[in-house]
């Protein structure tokens, strides 16, 4: 059930725009470069036509996805991921690397050089310092 006496957080926020399974595979489709709508439909296993349709209007609507036409007769779409689309493309590796660790058929992702497995830092460019979470957390609140 919705919350309706708070403000929504930053996470409700990005999950009204594309938390569905559908919507953030189609992103990860996208992330190697412009699809058409058949493209797509074979690169996301399982997914309907309709559904396609759906929500690529949707990820459209809400700035993700960028629908350009490649011939009139029958208009027929490409479609790019814009700047806010690409934005999606750290937090859908952190979020493909959550699910490999805790999947016996994944592997995380590796460093080329030594073979360990990666993880993910706070980084703040002005003070040139990885930030632990607790000290993330607080910044948040403020």
């Amino acid at each position: 059930m919705p919350r309706t006496d708070q403000a929504s957080t930053p996470l409700e926020l990005a999950l009204e725009r594309v938390g569905d399974r559908w919507s953030l595979l189609l992103v990860e489709a996208l992330l190697d470069g412009p699809r058409r709508f058949n493209e797509l439909g074979d690169l996301v296993a399982g997914i309907a036509p309709n559904i396609l349709t759906d929500r690529l209007r949707r990820l459209e609507r809400e700035g993700v996805v960028l629908a350009r036409p490649y011939t009139d007769r029958p208009p027929r779409m490409e479609y790019a991921l814009t700047a806010a689309g690409r934005d999606l493309a750290g937090a859908l590796r952190l979020l493909a690397d959550w699910g490999a660790r805790r999947s016996p058929d994944s592997e995380p992702l590796r460093h080329s050089l030594c073979g360990t497995p990666l993880e993910a830092r706070w980084y703040c460019p002005t003070c040139t310092v990885v930030v632990e979470e607790p000290a993330a957390a607080e910044a948040r609140n403020v």
